[in-house]
């Protein structure tokens, strides 16, 4: 199956906020080890910040995975244009997120090669994203796409 990127509309925002913050906060509790209250308030807060009155701030860019055949959504995207740490202009992933029914055919890589094709036509030629560090299918994923990790954030907790 061929894959190709689609804004998503404006009729598709609210489920899609609502969506992603859910499971943001699930990822922070599953995979970075937040308790509940904390994963919750952390996920309304950065959503908040990120896409505030849910909004979409010039230069992000929420998109639809979709069969290009069918049409049939598979997954979403979302990425924005912001600077990098040494203020240089970069691609910056917030949620890449492959249905569930799909999963395991190769649409989380297809989808990183379409992220990296619509940026380049944007002008950028540098691909930043933050992984949770309890998803090690993710984090195989994007090394197998020539990603390396600049940085580990490590904590531990009284006990």
């Amino acid at each position: 199956m061929a894959l190709r990127l689609r804004p998503l509309r404006d009729d598709e925002l609210p489920a899609y906020v609502e969506h992603g913050r859910s499971a943001y906060a699930r990822e922070l509790e599953s995979q970075a080890g937040l308790p509940h209250a904390a994963a919750q308030a952390k996920a309304v807060g950065d959503w908040s910040r990120l896409l505030p009155d849910g909004t979409v701030p010039p230069a992000n860019h929420l998109l639809v995975v979709e069969d290009a055949e069918t049409g049939e959504r598979v997954g979403d995207l979302w990425w924005a244009e912001r600077e990098n740490d040494t203020g240089d202009p970069a691609a910056f992933v917030y949620s890449i997120e492959i249905a569930p029914e799909f999963r395991g055919r190769g649409f989380g890589r297809e989808t990183m090669r379409l992220f990296e094709e619509d940026a380049r036509s944007s002008g950028l030629d540098q691909f930043n994203l933050t992984v949770l560090g309890g998803n090690d299918v993710a984090r195989s994923l994007y090394r197998s796409l020539g990603y390396s990790e600049r940085a580990v954030f490590m904590s531990k907790s009284p006990g």
